[in-house]
Formats: C-alpha cells, sequence, structure tokens
C-alpha cells in the first residue's frame, strides 16, 4: 500500500471550519498535537471524516472491552485483510498501550492459525456440531 496518496492530505492550516472541528476533537480525545493521515485524506468529505470518526471515537471508547485488547482485535482484522496503513498505526497504538513484541508476534500467530482454519473449513465444510449451536 506504500505509495503516492490518491488524493492529497488535507492539512490543519488549509481545512475549512467543519473539518478542523472534527481535527480538534480527534487531538483532545487522542491527547496528541497532530492528525494522521488517515483522517487528512477522509477530511476531503467532511460528511465522511465526521462520520467515520464519531464511529471509531465510540467503538474504540472504554467498554467491555479494554482498550488494549480493542487494539489487538482492531490488527487482527487489519492484517487479514491486507491494510498496511492500519496495521501499523494500531500497531503503533497498541504499543502504546503497553503491547510487548511477545504480545504482538502471539497475536500474528493467532491471526495466521485463525486464517489457515477458517479456510480449511470454509472449504472442507464441515457439519457444526451441536455443542457449539447456541442454546
Amino acid at each position: 500500500m506504500s505509495g503516492k496518496a490518491l488524493v492529497e492530505p488535507v492539512e490543519y492550516e488549509a481545512a475549512g471550519a467543519e473539518v478542523r472541528a472534527v481535527y480538534d476533537d480527534i487531538m483532545a480525545t487522542r491527547k496528541t498535537d497532530w492528525i494522521n493521515n488517515f483522517w487528512k485524506v477522509l477530511a476531503h468529505d467532511p460528511v465522511l471524516l465526521k462520520r467515520t470518526w464519531e464511529s471509531v471515537r465510540e467503538v474504540m471508547a472504554p467498554g467491555a472491552l479494554d482498550p488494549l485488547t480493542k487494539e489487538l482485535i482492531y490488527i487482527a482484522v487489519s492484517a487479514t485483510n491486507g491494510c498496511e496503513y492500519c496495521t501499523y498505526s494500531h500497531t503503533a497504538s497498541a504499543r502504546a498501550k503497553g503491547m510487548s513484541d511477545a504480545q504482538f508476534m502471539e497475536l500474528m500467530a493467532v491471526v495466521g492459525m485463525a486464517n489457515e482454519t477458517n479456510r480449511l473449513a470454509n472449504g472442507l465444510r464441515p457439519p457444526v456440531d451441536p455443542q457449539f449451536e447456541p442454546r
């Protein structure tokens, strides 16, 4: 995925008021002084930017799952989907939340195994065991 963006990132200084409001909320929520490029390219569509940020903010907020677990899930899905940008950004976030190299390597082993066994089960189509069915 590395390479030139298909649309140029919208820098804070060049952004309109609607985009700046979202950027300000991102920085306040994340306690940072910069906006990453994912949000900057979404800024070409302020409605999409706001909707996506509000959804991410809600889903990634504290809840039944702790913040590190949410980041680990995000890494697993991003790696499986082949999203280089998301894999890098959420790995950095997970590391900031305390993920060790050993945890990362174990996560990747689980992701690899789950992908392998999912493909085997999808190809072989074994019937679901009655013990696994919801009661």
